[in-house]
C-alpha cells in the first residue's frame, strides 16, 4: 500500500493542478506551508460546487478579506453579497460564524487539531479531515466524490452509494500514508478529476492502472454504482419586483434560517407544492403586472417555479421589505434565483 502512495505522489509531483488556494508540491518541498485560512475557505466554497465555479469567488474573498480576522470583522451583508451566486447560502452564514469563533476562541488561528476543528461552526468530518491533512500535515482520511470514485474502481466495489461510503473510506484509509498525507489526499482528488473521470476514464495513463481491479475486470466505467434518487418535487411561488419613481428597489433580507437565509431578495410568497393554488402575498397594494414567462430554479431537494410580478410605485410604505436606493443596488448581490427574476423583468 505504501508503494501505491509513492507512485501516486510521484505522479502528483508532476501533474498537480494549480489552484489559488493550493501550495504545489515544488513549493511544499521548498518549505512553503499552506495557509489554514485559505485551505478552510476553499473547502467550504467547494462543498457541492466545482473548482471552476469557486476559483473567482475565492480570489475575491481573499483579496477583500486576506485574514480570518478581516473576515470576522466584516459586515454580514457584505459577505452575503460577495457570496451571491455561489449557492448553498448556509455555507456563507457558517463562514462568518466560524471566522468569528476562530478569532474569539483560538487567538485568530485555526487549531491544528482535528477534534478542535470539528467543534467550529460549519466544519463537519470531511472538512475537518481536509484542513487537518492539507493545512497541518496530520494523517486523516479525506474522502470526497472524486476519492469515492477512485476507490470504487481500484477495489472493484459494486455496493451502490451511499451504502458503500464506509467501505470506500476504509479503502482510502489503507492507502493514506503517514508521510505527506495532505499531498496524497489532493493527489487522489486530482486523479479522480483529471484521469479517473466519471465518464471515459483515461486508464491508459493512470499511475494506478496496474493494481486497479475494475480496469482489469472491465467494470471501471460503470463504477461507482449509485442508488437511484427519487424525483424532485416541484414547488410554486410568486415574487414582486417594485421600483420606486426615484429608482429605488423594494427588497427584503430573508430570515437567517432556511433557504437563501440572510440573503437580499425580492418580497414574495411561500413556496408551495403544485397541488396548492399559487400563493400571492404582495408586499404592498398597487397595480401589479404579471410578466410573461416564469423563473425556474433547482434546489437540492426540489424544483421551483416562480411567477414574477412587477410595478412602478410612488413613495408607498410596504408591509414587508425596504427600499434600497438605486446607487446601493447591485444585481450581483442577489442569489441566483432572485437574479433570474430581475433578469426576466429587465427583458
Amino acid at each position: 500500500m505504501r508503494d501505491l502512495s509513492s507512485e501516486l505522489l510521484d505522479w502528483y509531483d508532476v501533474h498537480a493542478r494549480k489552484m489559488p488556494w493550493r501550495v504545489g508540491p515544488a513549493d511544499r518541498k521548498a518549505g512553503v506551508h499552506p495557509d489554514p485560512y485559505a485551505v478552510w475557505m476553499s473547502e467550504i466554497m467547494l462543498q457541492q460546487t466545482t473548482v471552476a465555479a469557486v476559483t473567482e469567488y475565492f480570489k475575491r474573498f481573499i483579496a477583500r478579506w486576506p485574514t480570518v480576522t478581516d473576515l470576522a470583522t466584516a459586515e454580514d451583508s457584505e459577505v452575503m453579497g460577495e457570496w451571491a451566486g455561489l449557492g448553498y447560502y448556509a455555507r456563507a452564514r457558517n463562514l462568518l460564524k466560524c471566522a468569528r469563533a476562530v478569532v474569539a476562541d483560538h487567538d485568530c488561528a485555526f487549531p491544528a487539531d482535528h477534534a478542535a476543528l470539528l467543534k467550529l461552526p460549519g466544519i463537519g468530518p470531511y472538512t475537518a479531515a481536509a484542513i487537518a491533512s492539507i493545512a497541518f500535515g496530520l494523517r486523516h482520511v479525506v474522502v470526497d466524490g472524486n476519492v469515492e470514485r477512485v476507490m470504487a474502481r481500484m477495489f472493484d466495489e459494486h455496493t451502490p452509494l451511499p451504502a458503500s461510503k464506509p467501505i470506500l473510506t476504509e479503502h482510502a484509509d489503507k492507502l493514506t500514508p503517514q508521510n505527506r498525507p495532505g499531498d496524497h489526499a489532493q493527489a487522489v482528488m486530482d486523479l479522480g478529476a483529471t484521469i479517473c473521470t466519471p465518464k471515459s476514464p483515461a486508464c491508459g495513463i493512470c499511475p494506478w492502472r496496474d493494481p486497479c481491479k475494475a480496469r482489469a475486470a472491465g467494470t471501471a466505467p460503470e463504477l461507482p454504482k449509485k442508488t437511484p434518487k427519487k424525483a424532485k418535487p416541484i414547488r410554486h411561488g410568486t415574487v414582486y419586483l417594485a421600483q420606486r419613481s426615484d429608482g429605488a428597489w423594494l427588497v427584503e433580507t430573508r430570515p437567517d434560517k432556511g433557504l437563501l437565509g440572510g440573503m437580499m431578495g425580492w418580497p414574495g410568497s411561500d413556496w408551495v407544492d403544485t397541488s396548492q393554488p399559487r400563493p400571492l402575498n404582495a408586499p404592498l397594494e398597487t397595480d401589479w403586472i404579471k410578466l410573461e414567462g416564469e423563473v425556474r430554479h433547482t434546489f437540492t431537494h426540489f424544483h421551483l417555479i416562480l411567477d414574477v410580478m412587477v410595478a412602478t410605485v410612488s413613495n408607498t410604505e410596504p408591509e414587508r421589505g425596504y427600499y434600497l436606493p438605486r446607487d446601493k443596488f447591485r444585481p450581483s448581490d442577489l442569489p441566483t434565483v432572485m437574479r433570474k427574476a430581475f433578469d426576466l423583468a429587465q427583458k
